[in-house]
């Protein structure tokens, strides 16, 4: 009986099931075509990728079990009503917070969206200019660097091939704890919101959060850049087979026809990809699994943080608990495992990495802010389309700096990408549009 239910189930499967499955089988079909060559990345099982980032979780399950033990303790002890002391209010706002939530968040956006409306038009596209441009200059300059980093030597000379470096945990924690300092830097010169949420909650989004942005770095060992921004781009199907899964939502017909485009893009660039039998440009079936765990994380992430905003907080206060805890999960797994002196030696070596990875670190921090700023002066329609953009200029200035090879028909997936991408924001607008119309007989003039 259980297995004619699990039959007649996968028949039900639905069209976002079979966009993801037969984006995995592109995938995989790529891996089979170059399965006749090696990745020579790991000189020992200490540098193979699972064996780092089962040691990594441990690092961070050291941290995060005894957290959860006090945590628990708190609670059962009812510390909230009983507790006193010079320990009190800390702990009272890591563990308890202020439990009452609220709706000023969107009051405030609402606020900022309305000054947005009134002020001049030379004033907002000036603005609208000085966004895309920081947009653009922050995750540019750190998409070129991240692959530099990532997949160059440093140190090279004609007797001396040089050294690359291997510890992706390492860039996450720069990245976090100069986002840590701007986010705090930038809570404590302007006012903020009274905080609300438990300190403890944004531990989740932490933990996914690095673990995230490790499988990012991680998988340009095993595949190109290119392919990498495409997948990002393709995170599209399995958010909506989760919010179908789980969540139970319908989508428009406008949003499976984009999937299915998008699926057929990226296949197309997977597919045609192959012939290139450079280690860098080739799909290995580890940088498939990667790419699945940074989509999947990611995914966590953004819908955790969702579920935080109920909280009365604003985007920098987000920014902020989160990189507190990357910052203390990141350094105590480095700690752990003697690898933060490591890298520290690696940076006194070679002074030209020393500078590629605070530039790394400056570029995500301010790129964070751009987005925060971005979204809250022109919404959420105008910051994909700038970053759509990114990600194309992206895959360009990637080809043209590291020589990336790319087919007629695989520039053809990736302009079906980009082009489905365009079409889910303009008809994302055009429905909202249509639902903010007011009702015939109610004066259409508003102040909004």
């Amino acid at each position: 009986m259980g297995r004619s239910r699990s039959i007649s189930s996968l028949r039900r499967r639905t069209p976002e099931a079979r966009l993801c499955l037969a984006l995995m089988l592109a995938a995989l079909h790529t891996v089979s075509a170059n399965e006749e060559i090696t990745v020579v990345h790991q000189d020992s099982w200490g540098d193979f990728w699972l064996f780092r980032f089962l040691v990594n979780a441990a690092g961070y399950a050291s941290i995060v079990i005894p957290g959860f033990l006090l945590i628990q303790y708190f609670k059962r002890k009812n510390y909230l009503e009983t507790g006193r002391g010079i320990c009190f209010p800390v702990i009272k706002s890591c563990v308890f917070g202020n439990e009452a939530k609220s709706a000023l968040q969107d009051d405030v956006l609402l606020t900022t969206r309305n000054e947005t409306v009134e002020s001049s038009t030379a004033r907002q596209v000036f603005k609208l200019l000085f966004c895309a441009a920081g947009l653009q200059m922050s995750y540019l300059t750190w998409g070129v660097l991240q692959e530099r980093v990532m997949t160059r030597t440093y140190g090279a000379t004609e007797s001396d091939p040089g050294e690359k470096f291997k510890d992706s945990q390492f860039l996450v924690f720069m990245n976090r704890i100069l986002a840590c300092t701007v986010a705090g830097l930038y809570c404590a010169l302007i006012k903020q919101p009274r905080h609300g949420a438990p300190m403890y909650k944004y531990s989740f989004a932490s933990l996914s959060n690095i673990l995230s942005s490790w499988c990012q770095y991680e998988a340009l060992k095993y595949i190109s850049f290119p392919t990498q921004v495409l997948a990002k781009a393709s995170k599209v199907i399995p958010v909506m087979l989760m919010g179908k899964l789980v969540s139970r939502k319908s989508y428009e017909y406008w949003e499976y026809l984009t999937a299915a485009l998008i699926s057929v893009g990226v296949s197309m660039f997977l597919l045609t990809s192959s012939h290139d039998k450079h280690l860098s440009t080739v799909t290995t079936f580890s940088g498939v699994v990667l790419l699945g765990g940074y989509i999947a994380f990611d995914s966590f992430t953004s819908n955790w943080q969702d579920a935080l905003f109920t909280y009365k907080m604003s985007s920098v206060q987000m920014m902020f608990g989160v990189n507190v805890f990357s910052c203390l999960f990141t350094v105590g797994s480095l700690l752990e495992q003697g690898a933060l002196l490591e890298s520290i030696r690696f940076m006194a070596r070679h002074s030209e990495f020393a500078a590629h990875a605070v530039l790394l670190s400056v570029c995500s921090a301010f790129g964070q802010l751009f987005i925060f700023y971005t979204i809250n002066q022109f919404g959420a329609a105008v910051f994909t389309i700038i970053m759509t953009l990114r990600q194309a200029f992206a895959i360009l200035l990637s080809c043209l700096i590291y020589g990336h090879a790319v087919t007629v028909m695989g520039g053809l997936g990736v302009a079906v990408v980009f082009i489905a991408l365009f079409l889910r924001v303009y008809a994302r607008s055009r429905m909202k549009k249509r639902a903010k119309k007011p009702p015939v007989g109610e004066s259409a003039v508003q102040k909004v």
